[in-house]
């Protein structure tokens, strides 16, 4: 690739450079020709203008005398062989027609006479519209340069251009090695720690300078990379509790199991009721896995119909009415008018469940849980627990997390509860929030997209 750039930075400095070189060279060449041969040298070039000028108005030389009544030009031993003074007198010129006629002499001396070829040669040749010659310009000192006198100067110039190119195109390699340096550097970065990362090493990352394209570049390599471990982080720590969670309900009933071909424990219906829970335990968990691997591949089978979410609601607390009321804990919802979500009544019904699951796992004895729905959509969940930690609020929908370990295990919960809420609100349109309320405890939040149809509510 650096290659590459330093060849494409050379190609556009060889144009740029010929470019110049080349209108230099035809520029040069008029201008020289213009100093020489069309009266520059002697300070006339304006004079010989306005003469080709008025022929080409006029068509004939007639009444020109007026454009040389005043002398122009420098002084005469201004010039080659003069001493390169600007003072004293005008130049005489004299004006010939293009057969050497001489029709107007400023000191009237040579009017009506013809010049020799020589003479001619010393002229300035005044051409017409068409580029003929239409007559000739004689200063008193005469041209100092024929034609054909510049072309020595020409090849010089000419020369000298070409070197300057050269000497330009030195400069343009060696300035487009050090940039493609600078260039190809961070690029030789990326391409070192993305073949590290394509081996397996995910903790590569690229360092930053400045605010360009490839700086841009390097940060969301970084990015990537970070969410790449992140994500390889998560599988690992989710294989890990996967492991443990299938682990310990397994003990318990292999445990259970021995003792009971052991003879130690009889064959009662309650000892077998104690591994017939574990087989639950598995069988839940199991199913929560399967649940949230489908929600989080899109390919959960998900209804969109219209709900009676105040309806639902009811149902459901209903449900807890009996485990609350063990613990003293009081299940209140807040009035609603009538209000109708999209979605999966399965699937809001089980959100919502485990929502009232975690809260009243959390809520202490003689607490209370208040669901309030809100004509906006929005379903909360309030307990007066004591609220969630500030550093487990950014992983509370995480699978297998528990801010308590231990007394999650003890209760019979999965850790899987919250990351399926979320996700099955999210395969309908919605999503799944927790903060701590500002009185205390915490409060989830859940946001459902609202029907528009009145007909066919699924209850």
């Amino acid at each position: 690739m650096r290659t590459k750039f330093v060849l494409s930075l050379v190609l556009v400095a060889l144009a740029a450079i010929a470019s110049v070189v080349i209108f230099v060279r035809l520029d040069s060449r008029q201008q020289i020709q213009t100093y020489m041969l069309r009266g520059g040298f002697e300070g006339l070039e304006e004079t010989v203008s306005d003469l080709e000028a008025y022929y080409a108005e006029h068509g004939s030389w007639q009444g020109a005398d007026s454009l040389l009544s005043v002398g122009a030009g420098p002084a005469e031993g201004h010039g080659p062989g003069g001493n390169g003074g600007h003072g004293g007198g005008s130049q005489r010129l004299r004006l010939a027609d293009s057969q050497g006629l001489v029709l107007i002499d400023a000191s009237g001396q040579t009017e009506g006479s013809v010049l020799s070829s020589d003479d001619l040669a010393g002229g300035i040749v005044l051409t017409g519209p068409q580029g003929a010659a239409v007559g000739y310009l004689l200063p008193s000192t005469g041209s100092f340069y024929r034609q054909g006198d510049e072309l020595p100067l020409i090849e010089r110039l000419n020369d000298a251009a070409l070197r300057a190119g050269l000497v330009g195109v030195g400069i343009a390699l060696l300035m487009a090695l050090a940039l493609s340096a600078g260039l190809i550097r961070p690029i030789r970065q990326l391409t070192r720690a993305a073949h590290a990362m394509s081996a397996g090493d995910l903790s590569q990352r690229v360092a930053i300078r400045g605010r360009d394209e490839l700086s841009d570049l390097g940060r969301t390599f970084n990015h990537m990379a970070a969410s790449l471990q992140q994500s390889e982080e998560r599988r690992r720590s989710m294989t890990a509790d996967i492991a443990h969670e299938l682990r310990t309900p397994l003990a318990v009933q292999r445990a259970q199991l021995e003792a009971l071909l052991d003879g130690v424990n009889p064959m009662t219906p309650e000892n077998l009721n104690a591994i017939l829970a574990q087989t639950d335990l598995l069988t839940r968990l199991v199913g929560d896995l399967r649940t949230l691997a489908l929600a989080e591949a899109g390919e959960l089978p998900v209804e969109r119909v219209p709900v009676d979410l105040v309806a639902l609601t009811r149902r459901v607390v209903n449900r807890f009415d009996a485990p609350a009321s063990a613990r003293n804990v009081e299940l209140t919802i807040e009035p609603s008018s009538p209000l109708q979500a999209l979605g999966d009544p399965d699937r809001i019904e089980q959100i919502l469940g485990n929502l009232l699951s975690n809260a009243l796992r959390y809520t202490p004895d003689a607490g209370r849980i208040t669901i309030a729905l809100a004509s906006t959509g929005l379903l909360t969940v309030h307990d007066s627990g004591p609220g969630i930690a500030p550093e487990a609020l950014p992983h509370i929908f995480e699978r297998f997390y528990r801010a308590e370990r231990s007394r999650s295990r003890d209760e019979g919960g999965t850790g899987l509860g919250l990351a399926i809420a979320r996700q099955l609100a999210r395969a309908m349109g919605g999503d799944v929030t927790a903060a701590n309320h500002p009185s205390g405890g915490a409060v989830f939040t859940v946001t459902l997209p609202l029907s528009t149809s009145r007909s066919s509510i699924a209850r």
